[in-house]
C-alpha cells in the first residue's frame, strides 16, 4: 500500500468528510483529491520519444508509450475519473458496475465494457472507499480473467480489512490511499470515513 500525503490532500479529505458538506461540493473537492492522486499513481508511466516543431525549432519530447485505462467502480467510483481525465485527457474510461449487497455485504456485478484492445495497457481501477475489499477483488478478478496484467487500485479512504484483503488475494497490485481509517463497524462501513461516497455525491441519501 501506498499513502498519499500531502497537505492539501488532508484539506480535501476533511472537507469530504464534514456531514454538511453538500453534493455539489463534496464533488468538487473529490475531482481535486483525485487530481492529487493522480500524479504519484502515474509516476512510472513509460514514454517514448517523439519529436515536434515549435515556432522556433525542432524539439525532442515524449508521449505515453501506453495511455491508461480508467475504471470506475458504478457508481462512487465515477468521482474519481474527471480529476484523473484532467491529468491524461486521452484516458479510456472503461466502466465496472458492481454494488454492494447490504445483507450479505458480498458485491454483485451487473455491468462492464472492458476495452480487449487494450488489455496490456495500464488499468487504473477507481473507487473512493475500500472498506471490506469485496468489491475490490471481485473487480480485480474481473479485470485479470479479460487480460489485464498491470492494474492498480485507488482509493481516497481505506480500512485496514480492507486493504489485507485485496493484499492477500492480489499481492501483485499496488493499492493507492489518501488515508487508512480506523476500522469497520458491524455493517462493513468505515469508521470514522464519510459514510456512502455514492449517495454524498448524488444526494440520493
Amino acid at each position: 500500500m501506498i499513502l498519499v500525503d500531502h497537505p492539501l490532500v488532508r484539506v480535501h479529505i476533511t472537507v469530504i468528510r464534514d456531514r454538511n458538506t453538500p453534493p455539489d461540493l463534496f464533488r468538487h473537492h473529490l475531482t481535486a483529491l483525485a487530481r492529487l492522486m493522480a500524479y504519484p499513481v502515474l509516476q512510472d508511466l513509460p514514454t517514448e520519444r517523439v519529436s515536434v516543431v515549435t515556432p522556433m525549432a525542432a524539439a525532442n519530447g515524449e508521449r505515453l508509450a501506453r495511455e491508461p485505462v480508467l475504471v470506475p467502480v458504478l457508481r462512487a467510483g465515477l468521482g474519481l475519473v474527471e480529476g484523473f481525465r484532467d491529468v491524461i485527457p486521452g484516458a479510456v474510461v472503461s466502466h465496472l458496475g458492481m454494488y454492494r449487497d447490504h445483507q450479505t455485504l458480498k458485491p454483485v456485478r451487473y455491468y462492464s465494457n472492458f476495452p480487449a484492445e487494450r488489455q496490456h495497457h495500464p488499468f487504473i481501477l477507481l473507487d473512493p472507499m475500500l472498506a471490506t475489499g469485496g468489491s475490490a477483488v471481485d473487480a480485480l478478478d474481473f479485470l485479470k480473467s479479460e487480460g489485464a496484467d498491470n492494474i492498480r487500485l485507488v482509493s481516497i479512504i481505506a480500512a485496514p480489512e480492507g486493504i489485507q484483503r485485496v493484499e492477500s488475494r492480489h499481492p501483485d497490485v499496488v493499492i493507492f490511499t489518501a488515508t487508512l481509517d480506523e476500522r469497520l463497524d458491524a455493517h462493513g462501513y468505515i469508521i470514522p470515513g464519510l459514510g456512502d461516497a455514492g449517495d454524498r455525491q448524488f444526494g440520493t441519501y
